[in-house]
């Protein structure tokens, strides 16, 4: 492996680490109660492990599977297939994933333009579907014979009709660029901070504020499809409070599993790769350490590279 630049900060896994670590993963071979599956990495393949788990265990279940497309995940590979037999392997894992939820539970399920077209009608037939979240990831070269690829989707949907949805936890902080003032010259919805005017807006369903993780960012691994901690943070203050649980079956470098730690959430993640379980929970044990979530403070959203 080359040397990496002095300010790479890209987290990687020894082998050490692994060997350390890989005791710790989670197997399940027989049914569990919550408690022992809490705030744990399961190593297996998801819809095994899955069986197992007790029944309205999350309050909210986020999927980040395998997009359609050729993608090498550590040890295993994904094969781009036709949307008719893609859709066919997602109806094999869903269904048994919903005796798992809560009535009152939300669900994310992310995709690039492709997978979420295709996985729409699926989620439309066992939720109530409730918007697509449409987030800018300006990250990689450009497209010579088409539009860059530079935006994914995120399905919101939910159980029922009742959820939570905390919407004074992710309001966005934006820069005021003409600011009003009321007729006694008191400022209109925006306020001052080091002669700088800002406003707290609602959140919409375009992200144009996240960065995807890269190679000076402490966040990063060499997972190909990691998720920006900031990303999954406005997911699960939307969508939870503090002790709800949070249940993600494609767990990848562990992303989900940290920002639910820092934010006070419980979890369960599960993740068939042990090159990639055993980095969540190195990421997890920095999580206890430092609780910071780049480009969230003093609970807002700040703009991005602000």
């Amino acid at each position: 492996m080359s040397q990496r630049a002095s300010r790479n900060r890209t987290l990687t896994l020894t082998d050490d680490d692994a060997s350390r670590l890989r005791p710790a993963l989670l197997h399940l071979d027989a049914p569990e109660p919550l408690v022992a599956v809490l705030d744990q990495v399961v190593c297996q393949d998801m819809a095994a492990a899955s069986v197992y788990l007790p029944a309205a265990c999350a309050d909210v279940l986020l999927l980040d599977p395998p997009y359609n497309l050729d993608k090498t995940f550590g040890s295993e590979r994904f094969r781009q297939r036709s949307r008719v037999t893609y859709v066919a392997w997602a109806q094999g894992w869903l269904p048994p994933l919903l005796r798992l939820l809560k009535p009152t539970a939300s669900v994310y399920v992310c995709g690039d333009w492709r997978t979420s077209a295709a996985l729409y009608p699926l989620l439309e037939r066992h939720f109530v579907v409730r918007n697509r979240i449409t987030w800018e990831r300006d990250k990689g070269r450009g497209a010579r014979t088409n539009w860059k690829q530079n935006a994914e989707d995120i399905w919101f949907c939910t159980v029922g009709d009742s959820y939570t949805f905390n919407v004074d936890a992710v309001k966005l902080k934006r820069r005021v660029r003409a600011p009003y003032r009321d007729p006694e010259r008191q400022p209109k919805d925006w306020i001052e901070e080091q002669g700088k005017r800002y406003r707290l807006t609602h959140p919409s369903n375009l992200w144009t504020d996240i960065t995807v993780p890269f190679w000076s960012m402490p966040e990063n691994t060499d997972h190909p499809t990691q998720k920006p901690e900031k990303l999954i943070a406005r997911l699960l203050l939307a969508s939870s409070n503090a002790g709800d649980v949070v249940l993600d079956p494609f767990l990848g470098s562990g992303t989900t599993a940290v920002v639910a730690r820092k934010l006070g959430r419980r979890f369960i993640g599960i993740e068939i790769d042990p090159h990639y379980a055993c980095l969540a929970l190195k990421r997890l044990a920095f999580a206890d350490e430092n609780k910071s979530i780049q480009g969230y403070r003093d609970g807002v959203f700040l703009e991005r590279n602000s």
